[in-house]
């Protein structure tokens, strides 16, 4: 049995690493574009299931996939893929509440469980000077709203309501009730 990480993100991978289990990582290759006609909300954890389902295992082994996205003003904020846009996100973010939303899936054998995660958060009004400088450190370029709660947007984030690690990339409380549900054997 092995507990494999679909996914390449050094967070996702730091976070799992909380849990003092070994784990293996295997990126699932998928579309991840999502429909913009259904709720962003049930896409993300859509996405996840994807990714879970996408990945090579064996019988027994435990897959844990998510996918993050932020939302503002109805608009779902993805990975920046310029500057220009990341710079974008962040004007859009500014002075605003959002949701940073991560849809997590627990795959083992024909067991699935997913769910989505949402924190609310409120950015303080940001200058153009902030924006310009925060964009030019290269941070937001792969994170969804570009911008990392961690890192240097945490001067940025006013007032949060829910999991911080949820805004990170994988709520680690969740994920534990889940591996509970269908892994128990792991703790």
């Amino acid at each position: 049995m092995e507990l494999i990480l679909a996914s390449q993100s050094p967070r996702r991978k730091e976070l799992l690493g909380l849990f003092g289990l070994p784990f293996v990582i295997r990126v699932a290759d998928i579309d991840e574009t999502m429909d913009k006609t259904a709720s962003a909300y049930d896409e993300v954890a859509r996405v996840s299931r994807e990714k879970a389902m996408a990945v090579e295992r064996a019988r027994g082994d435990i897959v844990v996939a998510a996918d993050t996205i932020v939302v503002c003003e109805n608009k779902v904020l993805g990975k920046p893929h310029s500057q220009e846009e990341a710079m974008q996100m962040l004007r859009l973010l500014s002075g605003r509440d959002h949701q940073v939303m991560t849809g997590m899936t627990v795959l083992r054998d024909e067991k699935c469980l997913s769910c989505t995660q949402v924190t609310d958060i409120h950015f303080r009004e940001l200058s153009q000077k902030e924006i310009a400088a925060y964009v030019a450190t290269g941070e937001p370029m792969d994170k969804a709203g570009a911008y990392g709660i961690q890192g240097g947007a945490a001067l940025f984030a006013e007032k949060m309501v829910g999991d911080y690690y949820n805004v990170m990339g994988l709520p680690v409380c969740k994920l534990r009730i889940l591996l509970e549900q269908i892994a128990p054997e792991l703790f």
